[in-house]
């Protein structure tokens, strides 16, 4: 065999195989942009449904009038706030779960009550309140990883991420009420 079919067939595998190494990488990318996406949808869940608890909790007719009005306006600004808005309001909205509920003698008031419907909304704020943490944390630690795959030389230079934009950092005060 002739020492240029060798070399022929040298590059057509080194070819071969840098063309599996970037669709590898592509195909990394797009299961990270894939993830990035799946979890900014369980986040947006996860805060559509601490506002609907904090809603209830303001229409529960447990709290006193002013307190149910703060609560709910600060729920409703973080159902209704558009995506420039929206960190502060759900910070907001933290805050202002955290100053109802942290009140001495609040938690004891509304579990004592014969009823017992304060006891089943402070546990859905409670469980509602611990996804949006959870979610955050997972929202943001996918978009660190398709940050960091973006960063690398071959996807930049290829431009493997097309014009898909930079995923961003959702950063609230995501505290918990202490419940």
């Amino acid at each position: 065999m002739p020492d240029w079919i060798i070399d022929v067939l040298f590059w057509i595998a080194v070819a071969f195989l840098l063309a599996v190494y970037v669709s590898w990488r592509a195909t990394r990318l797009d299961r990270l942009h894939v993830r990035v996406e799946t979890a900014r949808a369980a986040l947006d869940a996860a805060l559509v449904r601490r506002a609907a608890a904090a809603l209830e909790l303001a229409a529960s007719r447990l709290l006193d009038p002013a307190t149910s009005l703060v609560l709910a306006t600060a729920a409703h600004e973080a159902r209704t706030a558009d995506a420039e808005h929206r960190e502060f309001a759900e910070s907001d909205l933290s805050r202002a779960l955290r100053a109802v509920v942290d009140q001495p003698g609040f938690v004891d008031a509304l579990t004592g009550r014969a009823d017992g419907d304060g006891k089943a909304v402070l546990e859905e704020l409670s469980s509602s309140a611990a996804k949006v943490a959870y979610a955050r944390r997972f929202y943001n630690d996918a978009v660190s990883q398709a940050r960091i795959a973006r960063r690398k030389l071959l996807i930049r230079a290829l431009r493997l991420a097309g014009r898909a934009p930079l995923p961003g950092f959702f950063e609230i005060d995501d505290d918990p009420p202490g419940i």
